[in-house]
Order: C-alpha cells, then structure tokens, then sequence
C-alpha cells in the first residue's frame, strides 16, 4: 500500500471536495480518498498491484482539476 498526498490549487468547495472523492473511489486499488478544501491537498492511499499514481491523477484531471506536479 502507498499513501501520497496531492496537491491540487483548483479545490475550494464542498463539490470539488465530493467529485474528486468520487472519481478516485471508483478506481479499483484505492482505499482511501480524502479532500482537504484547506489547504487544498488530496491525501490518497492505494494499492500498487491493482493501480497506479498516473491513473489517480488522471482520475482527478478527469474531473476538470489540475494536480501541481
């Protein structure tokens, strides 16, 4: 299991917060998927075997929300 957290500037509300949320829950290896609204991270923790970091950002940009690298 890894845990990262994300930076992502664009999150300000409560539906940023539940969209993020949802998109990242839906990938199958996550387990845990929390939106910080301040200070704007996204704390993440997944399986390696079952998905990759590149797909939880994809799946966050996917929602219209931009992750600093």
């Amino acid at each position: 299991m890894t845990t990262q957290t994300l930076s992502v500037p664009d999150i300000s509300c409560g539906h940023c917060k539940m969209s993020i949320e949802g998109a990242l829950n839906e990938l199958a290896g996550v387990t845990v998927a929390e939106v910080h609204i301040e200070p704007r991270t996204v704390d993440v923790t997944w399986d390696d075997a079952a998905v990759e970091l590149d797909a939880i950002i994809g799946a966050i940009e996917g929602q219209g929300y931009e992750v600093a690298r």
